[in-house]
Parts: structure tokens; C-alpha cells; sequence
């Protein structure tokens, strides 16, 4: 009876011990899962290089770099999808997506459906044509014809000039469709983002492209990161770009793609 007793009492404590085990491996878990943040769903254009493209198989870019980067500082994991342009916006809005990233220019017709993160991005829109065009500014562009991304400000800018229903005005997917068009002689211009034109006639020096700057017609713009009205996660976002830009690491990722230096001061005074 004593041996009974005494293996019993043995039998207890081990049993004792293995649910004050498995109880500690369940709030170990049950406190990762509540301190590990959830994995965000980004979604993107990945058709507008050099913020955002495909590579062998794999989204690249600037944007990709600071979203993973901004991600990482504000404790997330994040998956990034191609979607296209337009359906980035649905996907958003539907909260199907936690945020959108695509040189996604920040206005106040899209801050009234979405929230956006602080700017981190400076750019303007400018004029790609062939060497030997006559145009010079954008009044130069009346009369001609023009390609645009469908729903960028670059066409918002052109029909600011010369009205939204100009028959000369071609709305293309990507801009990667509306160059094409001016290399095949459809359209005598393209209008769009500077750092995507200078971008491509850098890297396509024998196309005899040039770009034509002209801040009188063409504003500055500020990029956002796009969030679901009423995002909570924006704040963690915001925190986590200007710390990146306060430590360097938004400048080291910046001249990794565009190879100068940022215009700090302009974005941190928006």
C-alpha cells in the first residue's frame, strides 16, 4: 500500500510537471501570438520600374526595398503580390490588401477612399520624346498626340492642360505600353513620373529618347504608402519611414536605385 502510495505521489508530481509544461508552452505560444504581428498582404503594379518590377521572376524596386525595410522596423512580415495598377486600388479599399505600393502620388481626391502613410517620395511629372520632336514644354504637347497611364497623375496633368476629353489623349495599362506606343510612332509623347522616364532613357541610350522637364506646367508630387480608410497600422508605418530616414536607412536604399542623394528636407517638411 506504502509502494502504491509512493508511486501515486510520483505519478502526480510527473503529471503535474507535464501539464505545467505543456501550461508554459501554450502561454509561450499564446504570448508570441500576441506579440508576433500578423504577415501583411502588399499589393502592387509591378510594371513601373525602377520602384517596382519584375526581375527573373521576382518584384524589385525601390518601393519593395522601403516597404520591406519599413515592415521590418515596424515589427511585420509582409508578402508582396503583382495585381496591376488599378485593381491595387480595389484591393485596398476592399481591405483585401493591407497596403498598396506603386508610386502611388498622394491627393486629396484619393485621401477622401484611402489613408496614406507620410510622404517618402519627391517627384514631378516630365515629357519622354524622340530626340529629333519639336517639343520643348508641355504647351508644345497641345494639338499632338499623347500617352499616359491610365489613372496617374500624368494624365490628370495632361488633361489639366488641354481638358479631359481631348481625343489626343492615349490611356495605356502601364507605361511600359504607352513607350512602346512612342517607339512605334503611335503617339508623339509620353507623359509621366521623372524618375521612370530618366530612368528608361538611361538605360536605353541608343533609343535616342530625351526628357523634358517643366516645373511651370507639371507640380511637385509626394508619394504614400496606400492603407484602407482607418487603417490601424499607418502610425506603426509613419514611425517606422521617418526613423528610417532619421537613421540613413531610407537614404542608403535610395541611392541604391536612383544613385543621388534624397531631397530629405522637402519630404520631412510634409
Amino acid at each position: 500500500m506504502k509502494k502504491v502510495k509512493i508511486f501515486s505521489t510520483i505519478l502526480v508530481v510527473a503529471l503535474m510537471f507535464v501539464l505545467s509544461a505543456c501550461g508554459t508552452s501554450e502561454k509561450t505560444n499564446g504570448s508570441a501570438k500576441g506579440d508576433q504581428k500578423k504577415t501583411l498582404r502588399v499589393v502592387t503594379n509591378a510594371a513601373y520600374a525602377p520602384f517596382e518590377y519584375m526581375d527573373k521572376g521576382k518584384i524589385v524596386g525601390f518601393d519593395i526595398d522601403l516597404i520591406q525595410a519599413a515592415a521590418k522596423e515596424a515589427g511585420y512580415s509582409i508578402k508582396v503580390e503583382h495585381v496591376g495598377w488599378e485593381p491595387l486600388f480595389v484591393e485596398v479599399k476592399g481591405k483585401n490588401a493591407d497596403i498598396g505600393v506603386g508610386a502611388i502620388t498622394i491627393n486629396d481626391e484619393r485621401k477622401q477612399t484611402y489613408d496614406f502613410s507620410t510622404p517618402y517620395f519627391l517627384s514631378k511629372n516630365e515629357i519622354l520624346v524622340p530626340k529629333s520632336s519639336a517639343i520643348k514644354s508641355a504647351a508644345d504637347l497641345k494639338g499632338k498626340v499623347v500617352a499616359v497611364q491610365n489613372g496617374t497623375t500624368g494624365q490628370s496633368a495632361v488633361e489639366a492642360l488641354f481638358g479631359k476629353n481631348n481625343s489626343k489623349l492615349k490611356k495605356f495599362k502601364d507605361n511600359n505600353l504607352a513607350i512602346m506606343e512612342l517607339k512605334s510612332g503611335g503617339t508623339d509623347a509620353v507623359v509621366a513620373d521623372n524618375t521612370v522616364v530618366e530612368q528608361y532613357v538611361k538605360n536605353n541610350p541608343n533609343e535616342n529618347f530625351v526628357v523634358i522637364p517643366d516645373d511651370s506646367a507639371f507640380a511637385k508630387e509626394f508619394y504614400g504608402v496606400l492603407f484602407p480608410k482607418g487603417s490601424k497600422i499607418k502610425a506603426e508605418f509613419d514611425q517606422a519611414i521617418k526613423k528610417m530616414m532619421e537613421n540613413g536607412e531610407y537614404t542608403k536604399i535610395y541611392q541604391k536605385w536612383f544613385k543621388f542623394e534624397p531631397d530629405l528636407n522637402s519630404l520631412k517638411q510634409q
